[in-house]
């Protein structure tokens, strides 16, 4: 187990553990983002959940660092069934440099991902959806007609999320 593997394995299922401490490192020293990314595929929830928490935060500013792990995104972690790693996911996905087939897959995925148990979960995919139809207006259409239907139907996370999106899809 390595440091960053350590650090991630700090706390249970409630907790972000030392998550802050590895989003500052890796920060600081690049080269450690793909223990994190590595980490996801570790079978411990725990540690699975800190780390798709990790590399979410560290995208945001630095979505460039996913392209080495593109493939390993779109083929094993996107496909992982635990709720934590999926809302984590669905933000993590749109930020990859997606080709047309790698966005029609992304966008199949979210449909199964709106499947989901977890009303979280289900909020994240409709903002992927959304992050996709922005980025090729081909999907717009069918995204916007699916946020308004999930905006009226959904958990109270959906309906807001969706009021939001629908904003943004109208923008």
């Amino acid at each position: 187990m390595n440091r960053i593997e350590k650090l991630l394995s700090i706390g249970d299922l409630r907790t972000a553990g030392k998550s802050e401490v590895v989003v500052k490192q890796v920060l600081s020293n690049p080269k450690l983002f793909g223990d994190v990314v590595n980490a996801i595929l570790i079978e411990n929830p725990g540690l699975r959940m800190r780390s798709s928490d990790a590399v979410e935060k560290i995208t945001r500013d630095h979505p460039e660092w996913l392209k080495p792990y593109k493939k390993l995104f779109l083929s094993k972690i996107a496909n992982i069934n635990q709720k934590e790693v999926r809302w984590h996911t669905a933000q993590i996905l749109p930020r990859l440099n997606l080709t047309k087939k790698e966005r029609e897959m992304v966008y199949e995925l979210m449909q199964s991902y709106l499947k989901d148990e977890s009303s979280i979960v289900k909020a994240f995919a409709m903002q992927a959806l959304t992050d996709i139809a922005i980025q090729d207006s081909s999907y717009v259409g069918m995204v916007r007609k699916q946020v308004k239907r999930l905006t009226k139907e959904g958990t109270p996370a959906m309906r807001s999320r969706g009021k939001k999106l629908l904003v943004a899809l109208d923008g």
